[in-house]
């Protein structure tokens, strides 16, 4: 009787799962739990007829009753959320709008040429372990001068190349007109080592002509660390060279000025005409500018680098004129 009894429900057990697994809708479902897990389903007159076993064939008929009801109950739960998925995904699809603004057929834009370089320079940059850092677009005049080691009345600082607004005391805020400042801030708000990029927006009072605007892009890059030197310099300068123009392309140092890095060069590339084209400046970081950024100069050294993306983006593209590409002529943007 106990066999003949569960080998009954094992089949039954078998049958209701294959027909779980077939539904076609949460009603069909349903159907199935009641003629199986129902009053009037063979899992309730399974447990009934445990009454007319034998005392001792009670417990292990009973147990495995209930294995068979919570995988029948299992089973169904599965289902039941499978189904219901898909019952939301057909009534979301059925209610989907179309609020795309491009008309069918037309051309999907894309990221600008300037966009495309500065992504470009981003991964290559971090992949040879720097991190980006950002700042803001309106600084003060200590973050973007005095801690940069650029005196008072330095030609830059005046009125005719720099855009000061209107706040605080005057001449005390204005549009940034180098990456630069993000140099102090990181190193007030982190400790050496330190290995970064800082690309971004900047501003000046230049004459827009082919190679000059008066809002154009940098990628300034810093590193602090200790026994950094020259040759650290020229190896990661060679090694950018290398990664975005090709082996082809060399690269050199020339000695040059500037307030916030000493010993200072630009750093050039030659082309392949043989002759070098000036790329940006770059030198070991000054020893006023570690201090302003609370690092002892005794302990770390290091060196930064900057230049222009739009520079970049006119030599990979071979554009002429820097002033295309801010113009917004579709017919010169899909190009590239």
């Amino acid at each position: 009787m106990t066999e003949s009894l569960l080998d009954d429900l094992q089949t039954s057990v078998a049958e209701a799962i294959a027909a779980v697994t077939d539904a076609a809708d949460i009603d069909a479902l349903a159907d199935i739990e009641r003629s199986s897990l129902g009053k009037k389903g063979f899992v309730v007159s399974a447990k009934k007829a445990v009454g007319t076993l034998d005392p001792e064939l009670r417990k292990s008929t009973g147990q495995a009753i209930n294995e068979a009801k919570v995988q029948l109950d299992e089973a169904i739960a599965a289902r039941r959320s499978e189904l219901g998925r898909s019952a939301r995904s057909a009534q979301y699809e059925g209610e989907r709008m179309d609020l795309t603004e491009v008309p069918a057929g037309a051309s999907v834009g894309h990221a600008h040429i300037v966009t495309q370089t500065w992504d470009v320079l981003e991964d290559l940059f971090v992949g040879m372990g720097f991190r980006v850092v950002e700042g803001p677009h309106i600084e003060t005049d200590w973050h973007n001068f005095d801690a940069l080691n650029i005196p008072k009345g330095h030609p830059a600082r005046d009125g005719f190349d720099t855009m000061y607004v209107n706040h605080g005391e005057p001449g005390s805020t204005l549009l940034r007109t180098h990456t630069s400042p993000v140099q102090i801030r990181t190193m007030l708000d982190q400790e050496p080592p330190i290995y970064v990029i800082a690309p971004g927006r900047v501003f000046r009072r230049d004459t827009a002509d082919s190679t000059h605007m008066p809002v154009f892009h940098q990628i300034e890059g810093l590193v602090i660390d200790r026994n950094i030197s020259l040759a650290d310099l020229a190896g990661t300068i060679d090694a950018f060279v290398t990664a975005y123009f090709g082996a082809e392309v060399k690269s050199r140092l020339r000695p040059n000025y500037f307030p916030f890095t000493e010993p200072s060069a630009e750093f050039d590339i030659q082309r392949s005409d043989g002759s070098w084209l000036e790329m940006g400046g770059c030198g070991m970081v000054h020893p006023n500018v570690l201090r302003a950024g609370g690092i002892d100069p005794e302990e770390w050294s290091g060196f930064a680098f900057g230049f222009g993306i739009d520079r970049l983006a006119l030599m990979k593209y071979g554009v002429d004129d820097l002033r295309d590409m801010f113009a917004n002529d579709q017919r010169f943007l899909a190009q590239f």
